[in-house]
This record gives C-alpha cells, structure tokens and sequence, in this order.
C-alpha cells in the first residue's frame, strides 16, 4: 500500500537522504519516492502509515 506524506521541513538534498535511509532502514522491502519541489515523500511498502510517519519523525521531520 502506498502512504504519501507532506513534509514542509525537507528542504535539501541532505533531508531526503536521511528520510530515504531511514525509511530503506526500517523497510528494506519498501519503494520510497521523494519529490522535493512538492516536499512529499511516497512509500509504498507493508508496514502501516503510522510506522512509516514515526521513521520520518525520528529522523528529524514532521510527516503530514
């Protein structure tokens, strides 16, 4: 299933890195697309969206 998030505080290519790391991290199986003009990141993977918001919160960044 795919969750997408808006995150207003990505604002570099270093941001996506470290949402895209910690994502691929928890998990492996999991396709992460980030598109940082629109700051929203896509992860289509098993897990639930709000596992998925907490990862993205850990690294820093608050998940909408």
């Amino acid at each position: 299933m795919t969750h997408e998030f808006k995150v207003d505080g990505m604002t570099c290519g270093h941001c996506v890195s470290r949402i895209t790391k910690s994502l691929r991290t928890f998990d492996p199986e999991a396709t992460v697309a980030v598109d940082l003009a629109s700051r929203t990141v896509a992860v289509d993977g098993a897990a639930d969206r709000s596992d998925y918001a907490f990862v993205i919160r850990d690294a820093g960044y608050t998940p909408q």
